[in-house]
């Protein structure tokens, strides 16, 4: 199984210098969605003091030549401070900060997803919009197989490794188990993980979270969790079919409610809701992965798990539908609905502000229509 260079340098020798005091001053790690719309990046500054909101952090720029989102002729771009979380890695008092990209006239990229998200959030917080991401990752080598696979074949079919415990069955727990314990120091929502269908798959969910906490906690968790595959030396990939054959493809399911579906009588409201998803399925099959769909092809077959990508459908614990109720929510006639069609390597941010406009604006078109309580 190949790794990468950096698993092979001594951890405890860094660890070291990671003790060694850092005075009055403060590492701030700012991280940004690059251009491709699934890759992130970062960089650190020293602050003078710890900040305590993000009104104590100020805007930086890099070089968007780099990042596929500007020139080289022009290439400053301007990073936003949006969300702050305690870094895991270095510990307090340094920070992990999450940023929005501006361009170099400061107006907002057009990779920058969240600005207008954060819009449509803003227009029906009354409704509290409320998600949970259950986000599905493939552990590999720097060679590309899969983690724990045989290096000139395939393990065992799928079964036993769903939940699975034991080394023949789990694949790479000291990653999930690291992970969850940074996504809980950081302040991330981290609600539970456990193991895939698939052998060196992986799921952790995030949420409950309400509007755009819920794509700024997910993408935090991702970089969490590509920095702590950085440390072991195995890759996270969240392409949504990585192997093909009779293997599963990773999703990123979309839990979503609202008050009004949450309280009593509220079955109604996920019915309703769920024909306005209907009509509108190819936009939100556009929307749920960062190539307008072309990746998800590979994964939403009708086969494993999966519904087809060209039909919508909807039931009540129906793991092979677009839209899954689940039975609790069909006894108890309130709660909330899974979104099975996002793929594992879709922009949080796009897939919960298309369920807004659907679902809450009552959109029936590309253009966006009054707004209905």
């Amino acid at each position: 199984m190949a790794t990468s260079a950096s698993a092979q340098l001594s951890k405890q020798v860094k660890k070291v210098y990671m003790e060694l005091p850092q005075g009055d001053k403060v590492q701030a790690m700012y991280i940004w969605i690059d251009g491709t719309g699934e890759g992130l990046r970062c960089k650190t500054r020293t602050l003078d003091s710890e900040p305590k909101s993000i009104e104590d952090l100020p805007e930086w720029n890099f070089d968007g030549s780099s990042t596929h989102q500007s020139e080289g002729s022009n290439s400053d771009m301007f990073l936003k401070p949006v969300s702050m979380f305690r870094d895991p890695f270095r510990r307090d008092p340094n920070k992990l900060v999450l940023c929005e990209v501006l361009k170099y006239n400061k107006k907002v990229a057009e990779t920058n997803l969240r600005h207008i998200c954060k819009q449509i959030m803003d227009m029906v917080y009354n409704e509290h919009p409320w998600f949970g991401m259950e986000q599905e990752y493939t552990l590999l080598g720097m060679d590309g197989h899969p983690f724990g696979w045989p290096s000139n074949g395939f393990p065992g079919p799928q079964g036993p490794y769903y939940c699975g415990v034991g080394s023949d069955k789990a694949y790479g727990r000291d990653i999930v188990e690291a992970h969850y314990r940074a996504c809980l120091y950081a302040g991330v929502k981290i609600a539970g993980t456990n193991a895939e269908v698939m052998p060196a798959q992986w799921e952790f969910q995030v949420g409950p979270c309400e509007g755009i906490d819920m794509g700024d906690h997910l993408w935090v968790a991702r970089f969490i969790l590509h920095r702590v595959c950085e440390d072991f030396g195995i890759v996270v990939s969240f392409d949504p079919k990585p192997i093909t054959g009779n293997w599963n493809g990773a999703g990123c399911h979309t839990n979503f409610s609202t008050k009004p579906m949450r309280e009593e009588g509220g079955l109604k409201h996920i019915e309703e809701a769920i024909e306005c998803l209907r009509s509108r399925h190819p936009y939100h099959i556009r929307s749920y992965d960062p190539k307008g769909g072309s990746d998800n092809a590979r994964r939403l077959t009708g086969f494993h798990e999966t519904s087809n990508i060209h039909e919508f459908s909807a039931g009540v614990a129906n793991r092979g539908a677009s839209i899954r109720i689940p039975r609790t929510v069909g006894q108890e006639q309130k709660g909330y609905f899974e979104d099975r069609r996002p793929s594992a390597n879709c922009d949080p941010y796009a897939v919960t502000e298309a369920l807004i406009r659907t679902c809450l604006l009552k959109e029936t078109g590309e253009e966006p229509c009054e707004y209905k309580n």
